[in-house]
């Protein structure tokens, strides 16, 4: 099995998710929830964690959290263990607990790290579990929207900061009930599996900490590898097929000379940046549908026209990743 590739630095924001084995419940009572909180406050003392959003489901949790010191991995499988260890205990039983390893995703700034709190947040009202979120009392939700009591360990002040409204907690709670299809956009705005931010942050990862040639047990790794900044791209294509591609914004009807090396650039795009059918899409100001038609009809006519096939190869050979 693939592992997950674990970026770690000092003042590293991330958000991480487990599941239960073959996801069977990881919390059978108030009891077991009690004791898993009692334990990411123990993590947050002993690995410097500020922990900033959790919500527990019935078998998997989210915590939201930064890394005073760079020990993700050390943190989490601390959290890990010590609660499968107690967990078994109390209920008589041994074996895993949890679906292998982990999930996480490190994100760039602390405007991202509010989306993610949104999404957090709703996962009892998306799973059915209540009808408003203010019913559900195993998540940090209410210590947000409500300025409940929170515990020493929760770390509000940053996520709520964001706001810039005079009443923070009501600006909060209204974002949180606003934010009914960030599923969709969140998961479409991380890059690889593993990283959701900007472009910039995105490309300072890359400098950091990619390594030279591909790492076999590390698709995540190879994936950022083989990304290049969209900029960098779009303009060595545009180099490649000696076209402006300013051109492209401006209004009209694209002359169908111009149209062919677009939607060869687009197919480029698609098919070897990284970059999906939304990114592409703000690429040339078309949208998520556009791209996708003009990839399927490019790919089709790519499979059927010699001359096309040969004059696409000739052109990507100038500026392969």
């Amino acid at each position: 099995m693939a592992r997950q590739w674990r970026i770690e630095y000092k003042g590293a924001l991330y958000h991480v998710l487990s599941r239960g084995n073959q996801r069977q419940p990881i919390f059978r009572d108030d009891n077991d929830r009690t004791m898993f909180l009692d334990i990411i406050a123990e993590a947050s003392e002993r690995f410097l964690i500020e922990i900033y959003a959790y919500v527990l489901m019935e078998n998997h949790y989210h915590l939201l959290f930064k890394t005073v010191e760079p020990n993700l991995s050390k943190t989490m499988q601390w959290i890990g263990t010590t609660y499968t260890r107690r967990f078994n205990l109390r209920h008589g039983e041994s074996g895993h607990l949890f679906q292998g390893r982990f999930k996480s995703i490190i994100v760039g700034n602390d405007a991202y790290l509010s989306q993610l709190s949104y999404y957090i947040h709703r996962n009892p009202l998306r799973a059915g579990m209540v009808d408003r979120l203010a019913d559900y009392q195993w998540s940090s939700y209410n210590a947000y929207a409500y300025k409940k009591k929170k515990p020493d360990w929760l770390k509000t002040d940053l996520i709520l900061s964001q706001s810039g409204a005079k009443d923070k907690h009501r600006a909060y709670r209204l974002k949180v009930q606003r934010y009914s299809e960030e599923k969709t956009k969140i998961w479409e705005d991380v890059r690889h599996g593993l990283i959701y931010g900007s472009e910039t942050f995105i490309k300072k990862i890359r400098i950091r900490f990619l390594k030279n040639g591909s790492e076999a047990e590390l698709p995540q790794h190879n994936r950022l590898r083989r990304d290049m900044d969209r900029e960098d791209i779009l303009r060595r294509a545009s180099s490649a097929i000696n076209c402006d591609p300013s051109i492209f914004s401006k209004p009209g009807r694209l002359p169908e000379a111009i149209k062919k090396k677009r939607d060869m650039m687009i197919y480029y795009l698609w098919k070897h940046s990284g970059m999906n059918n939304r990114q592409v899409g703000e690429v040339f100001g078309l949208t998520y549908s556009s791209v996708s038609k003009i990839v399927k009809s490019f790919r089709n006519e790519n499979e059927s026209n010699r001359e096309l096939v040969k004059r696409y190869e000739d052109v990507i050979s100038q500026f392969k990743v």
